[in-house]
């Protein structure tokens, strides 16, 4: 397929967040990280404004753009000194008529209560760990051990290390009072399944597609409670569990095993409503495939997961956000007006 963006000179206007309270070198770093993505669309043929976002007054950041004339590229994951405010950067870009990149409002409000993700999941037979949600350490029927503990909503495993995991009521108490205490929110409790992990990327909106997925390797952690995607071994170089965790792809899986993965990842991605991109995390156990979390706007940096995934299904990184930016295009309001995409 050619190129739309070739065919249609639609500026993308990349905005991400910066925040004043930062060090130097994590604005540096985020300067850099979305520059990369921002130059990799350029190679492909896209027109790219760079637009940081280091002040919470979005709508006079975005002033001076008209909403008829750009593409939004979504990277802004909070408005700067404003907590859990991810959602108030896509009802903002709503309600300016702006047509962006990911999920909408909705989708990333749900996201964040796991809870709500839980039962939507059961209730469309998609396979999830037994679950509970706990508003109080007292009083706990929980018999299913080992467990894993989390914040029950927060992204990006917040509360989440190898004291997560609990083998006995009183690690249960005890951890759950943790959460309670600390994140002032309840506590959902899930059987910890110490199999297999994958981060399955899925794309698409009418029609969505599985990338290669990736596995995660805990191989070189000898304790059962630090195989896990932690905090720190997603943000943390300097920890153990950063060094020593590593992703392979594509996963090396039996065809049946693949089309199983594929089956309870779609459901997860189409349950709850995703759009444009998104990665599902899951874990294998006596041959089930759990549904541990769904991530609408999932990370597209270049050395996450997803990028990963494209590169092995033959899309390089610009290529990989200029397909992004092309599910968003069909939404476009000027749409009717493309020329048609050349096969």
């Amino acid at each position: 397929m050619a190129d739309l963006h070739s065919e249609w000179k639609l500026p993308v206007l990349l905005i991400y967040d910066i925040d004043p309270s930062w060090t130097e070198a994590e604005q540096e770093e985020t300067k850099r990280v979305s520059q990369r993505l921002g130059h990799a669309l350029r190679r492909q043929g896209h027109s790219v404004r760079f637009l940081p976002v280091s002040d919470p007054d979005l709508p006079s950041v975005l002033a001076a753009h008209d909403p008829r004339d750009v593409i939004v590229f979504n990277w802004c994951e909070a408005l700067p000194g404003i907590e859990r405010s991810e959602v108030w950067v896509v009802e903002t870009l709503e309600r300016l008529r702006f047509t962006y990149t990911g999920a909408t409002p909705d989708v990333i409000k749900r996201s964040y209560d796991k809870p709500q993700v839980k039962r939507l999941l059961q209730a469309q037979g998609v396979p999830t760990p037994k679950w509970k949600l706990f508003r109080s350490a007292a009083g706990s029927d929980w018999n299913c051990f080992p467990a894993i503990v989390k914040p029950a909503c927060e992204h990006c495993s917040f509360g989440i290390d190898s004291g997560a995991v609990v083998c006995d009521p009183a690690e249960l108490n005890q951890r759950v009072t943790y959460v309670l205490d600390t994140f002032q929110q309840p506590a959902i409790v899930e059987d910890f399944v110490d199999g297999r992990e994958f981060h399955v990327p899925i794309w698409g909106n009418d029609q969505v597609e599985m990338l290669p997925p990736v596995e995660i390797d805990f191989s070189a952690l000898d304790n059962f409670a630090d195989r896990l995607c932690s905090y720190d071994a997603k943000f943390a170089p300097d920890s153990i569990a950063y060094r020593k965790i590593k992703s392979w792809a594509p996963a090396r899986l039996s065809p049946e095993e693949m089309a199983q993965l594929e089956a309870a990842s779609k459901a997860a991605y189409q349950t709850l409503d995703c759009r444009d991109y998104g990665r599902i995390d899951v874990r294998l156990r006596d041959g089930v495939f759990y549904v541990l979390d769904v991530n609408p706007n999932a990370d597209l940096s270049f050395d996450a997961s997803l990028a990963l995934a494209a590169e092995k299904a033959g899309y390089c990184y610009g290529a990989l956000g200029s397909r992004v930016v092309e599910f968003a295009l069909e939404r476009h309001p000027s749409k009717s007006s493309a020329p048609p995409v050349a096969t």
